[in-house]
């Protein structure tokens, strides 16, 4: 193998594991550090600048970086990297001051942007610093987009929406609230320099073909639609027995929210094996401890009308069968369908991308999903004047890539407006700086704790159940945070390895505690992994390969299964190790 190129910043930026998981690649372990000092501002600020929601993303995020976290491949659970995001908002003290201004003299260039969800405020957040004069427009009547419709007020208070919402529309932003965009042309036609689509997925998926849809229609309701009818408090009530399609996070909201408006016979009933629904496995959990049965592998059937009112549904039991490639098909077990009583029926079986209100005479491509044609990490429309993001770009996700996406579409549209080429991003901001502060001491703590994942604490089922706008997590107090960011490995403190500098003397590969360094012959990848002292088997991570040493032999290590602790630079007598903490920042558009 050729010598690891380290100058590449996504080098060590893939060694940060959460980091690099996250999509809009929050610098992890800094926080958590600042968390375990009660520099909780700092921390807030950290995360501010890369997912611009810490207070409601520590409650809602679907948290890519938890399954990529290293303490979870090398022990044991991984470090609750989203709640102690939480705690960065819940101690936080005064941020305003902190953040970037809008300029009182504008540059003289207008964005529309149309939506008022995650994507569309991080457009607003980064180009408003610019000079742009920018003007949302929103149907729903504050900013926040499925943030506040689609997610109960029990995982997200609404003053904690309100708050960061806010933090954007006070840099001066034109908001155009209860205002619906019918015409994509007629926006176009009053001259903005660029117009910005954050509309996301807002059609649920129904089962129009099923029997009985039509004649009990007054009952069957479409999730992400109910979800928000309770939201803005159309909607105070639901049969006692309820039957919640779907095995997705809306399905979960919508099975908990009907627990809470007088369901007392709450069931999901999902088609595929448990073990392969999408929801996240904390919201089953939480499903779960709410009493919820989830009942899998049950194909509808039937809407079954009696007396002309929906009276349940039928259903097939089916198994899953995987041929050789993995794929699966659900076949009838050839036992009698199933009935189950329903006074409403609330169907959670996925979102769609609709834009009626999108002319043709608008110039955008659309492929056969229905979505516009954009390339990563671009987001600009076959009309060059037109970005999109969020749901509304590549379909259906979650909120922080919403955020991710909102600000790579910001940069695009910038470098539109300043008549520069879109290919031509800015490089990520990256710093690569000693911790050594004495022969064998470090600025960073470096023991690495034994401690399991601790507990996020929860209000008494009890109480939540009765009032649906209760909070149901309490969130880390100050002294558990302490605890829970000390298992954090500091996986952005590299270990640096200076070729020039070793004796091979060994050492450092004797002290290892996970033997993941290994001095031996070069040879192609795939063959070396097989040779190390412990085969580095995870092919999605990369090697440290030095070059050639005196002896003939390199230096490999398998930063898969390295815990950062530094005991090779402890324990090198001549220093060819160090302990650099790397910091990576993706470029906004305001930076």
């Amino acid at each position: 193998m050729e010598p690891t190129n380290v100058n590449d910043p996504e080098y060590y930026h893939k060694v940060v594991d959460c980091q690099h998981a996250c999509p809009a690649h929050t610098p992890v372990p800094e926080y958590i550090r600042l968390i375990a000092a009660e520099k909780y501002t700092e921390a807030y600020m950290i995360n501010w600048e890369s997912n611009v929601f810490p207070g409601v993303l520590g409650r809602t995020c679907d948290r890519p970086c938890e399954p990529a976290c290293r303490r979870g491949r090398v022990e044991e659970e991984p470090v609750a990297i989203c709640r102690l995001k939480r705690v960065a908002a819940d101690f936080k003290g005064e941020v305003k001051a902190l953040m970037p201004k809008a300029p009182q003299q504008k540059n003289g260039q207008k964005i529309a942007v149309i939506g008022g969800g995650p994507a569309a405020l991080t457009v607003c957040r980064d180009l408003a610093p610019l000079g742009y004069e920018i003007h949302l427009y929103d149907e729903q009547s504050k900013g926040g987009g499925m943030m506040r419709s689609q997610i109960p007020s029990f995982r997200l208070p609404a003053e904690v929406l309100d708050e960061e919402v806010n933090y954007i529309l006070d840099m001066g932003i034109d908001a155009h609230f209860n205002t619906y965009v019918s015409s994509l042309q007629q926006i176009l036609d009053k001259s903005y320099d660029a117009v910005f689509v954050g509309t996301g997925a807002p059609r649920g998926k129904d089962l129009k073909d099923l029997p009985g849809r039509q004649e009990g229609a007054a009952n069957i309701h479409i999730g992400i639609e109910w979800l928000a009818s309770v939201a803005f408090e159309h909607t105070h009530k639901i049969g006692k027995k309820v039957i919640v399609l779907g095995g997705g996070n809306t399905a979960m909201d919508c099975c908990r929210t009907s627990r809470r408006l007088g369901g007392e016979d709450v069931k999901v009933i999902v088609r595929s094996p448990f073990s392969e629904m999408k929801a996240s496995p904390w919201e089953i959990e939480d499903a779960l401890h709410e009493d919820i049965p989830i009942l899998d592998n049950h194909v509808p059937k039937q809407f079954v009308i009696k007396d002309g009112k929906l009276a349940g549904m039928l259903f097939e039991k089916v198994k899953a069968v995987y041929d050789d490639q993995g794929k699966r098909t659900l076949v009838s077990t050839g036992e009698a369908d199933v009935f189950y009583e329903a006074d409403d029926v609330l169907v959670a079986i996925g979102q769609e991308n609709s834009f009626p209100w999108i002319e043709a005479s608008c110039g955008i491509n659309f492929n056969k999903w229905g979505v516009p044609e954009l390339k990563e990490p671009i987001f600009q429309s076959s009309n060059e004047k037109v970005f999109f993001g969020g749901d509304a770009s590549l379909g259906p996700k979650n909120v922080i890539t919403a955020v991710a996406q909102g600000h790579q579409a910001a940069i695009s549209i910038h470098l539109f407006c300043q008549g520069k080429p879109l290919t031509e991003r800015p490089a990520p901001g990256t710093n690569l700086v000693s911790t050594k502060m004495g022969i064998h001491e470090w600025s960073y703590e470096n023991d690495v704790a034994t401690d399991i994942r601790y507990i996020v604490p929860q209000a008494d089922k009890a109480l939540t159940l009765k009032d649906r706008k209760k909070e149901v997590e309490l969130g880390f107090d100050v002294k558990t945070a302490f605890k829970e960011a000390q298992r954090c490995l500091n996986c952005d403190v590299q270990t640096v390895f200076t070729a020039s500098k070793c004796i091979e003397c060994d050492a450092c590969m004797d002290i290892c505690p996970t033997n993941c360094i290994t001095f031996t012959h070069n040879g192609e990848e795939s063959e070396l992994r097989t040779r190390l002292f412990v085969p580095a088997k995870n092919l999605s991570q990369d090697l440290l390969v030095s070059p050639t040493l005196a002896t003939g032999k390199v230096m490999v290590k398998d930063e898969d299964v390295c815990l950062h602790c530094g005991l090779c630079a402890e324990r090198c007598p001549t220093a060819a190790w160090d302990m650099q903490q790397f910091f990576y920042n993706v470029t906004k558009a305001y930076q």
